[in-house]
């Protein structure tokens, strides 16, 4: 059976890692059912996508369970599966939400790297358990912690595999936003549902630009062009005249995502 869960309502999609008595830990099956989830929620056209665990972490990273260390084929497994998964999930053609609690280590730490607004536990644990295998940050770690954390305490987490709070890692700019665990589902639904019902594609624009700024290094002026373009095609779109007219007429815009 699949430990990925999809459901589709209301324009959203519901993603769950489902496989709450091993913390959520993926191989390689799960991270195909994973991409193939995400697929089948883009053939929805669904217009929101939330992503979260089930039971009491979020995904404590890849499961080595049964990983002989000297058959272990790392480089197949992390950059022929996890890498593509990452880069679909980043590139999903709606926002993307993430709602993690407990452990989010290693692959785990990676879903949420690829994932537009992460909203965690207060408790969470964020950081890199490698060092305790004889291995090294992936999925991302590196990239994300030496953008938001710098040089040092990035190398700092890594030598001494300590890990941070949810709490800890939003106060240094890793994620959105930190909330207690009873109310993170809730409140990230219901976000999640107020983003599905609004403008949608000109968020799909900023999505773009926003990652062109982070993987190009676009300066000011540079990322100023690429605002006004965009912006010169929203400008014909239906919910651009929709968001005009409701504000003008002082009501509630009605957006279609076009």
């Amino acid at each position: 059976m699949s430990m990925i869960d999809l459901s589709v309502r209301d324009g959203i999609a519901e993603i769950v890692l489902n496989a709450p008595q091993k913390l959520n830990a993926l191989d390689e099956q799960a991270l195909a059912d994973l991409g193939r989830a995400y697929d089948d929620a883009a053939a929805a056209e669904v217009r929101a996508l939330l992503l979260r665990g089930e039971g009491r972490a979020f995904c404590a990273g890849r499961d080595i369970a049964g990983v002989s260390p000297e058959t272990d084929d790392a480089l197949g497994y992390l950059g022929g599966l996890v890498t593509p998964l990452l880069k679909k999930m980043s590139a999903f053609p709606a926002p993307t939400f993430a709602a993690a609690h407990g452990a989010c280590l290693g692959v785990g730490l990676g879903l949420l790297v690829a994932t537009d607004v992460v909203y965690v536990a207060e408790t969470a644990k964020i950081g890199s358990p490698f060092a305790n295998l004889g291995a090294t940050l992936d999925s991302g770690g590196h990239w994300l912690f030496t953008e938001r954390l710098g040089a040092h305490r990035t190398l700092d987490l890594i030598y001494t595999a300590e890990l941070m709070s949810g709490s800890d890692a939003v106060a240094q700019g890793l994620f959105s936003r930190a909330m207690p665990e009873a109310s993170l589902l809730e409140t990230t639904r219901g976000i999640v549902a107020r983003v599905a019902d609004g403008a949608t594609g000109a968020f799909a624009a900023s999505k773009e630009l926003v990652a062109r700024i982070r993987d190009q290094r676009l300066g000011l002026w540079a990322a100023i062009d690429e605002e006004n373009a965009a912006q010169g095609e929203l400008c014909r779109s239906a919910d651009y005249a929709e968001g005009f007219a409701a504000f003008q007429q002082k009501r509630r815009p009605v957006f279609k995502g076009a």
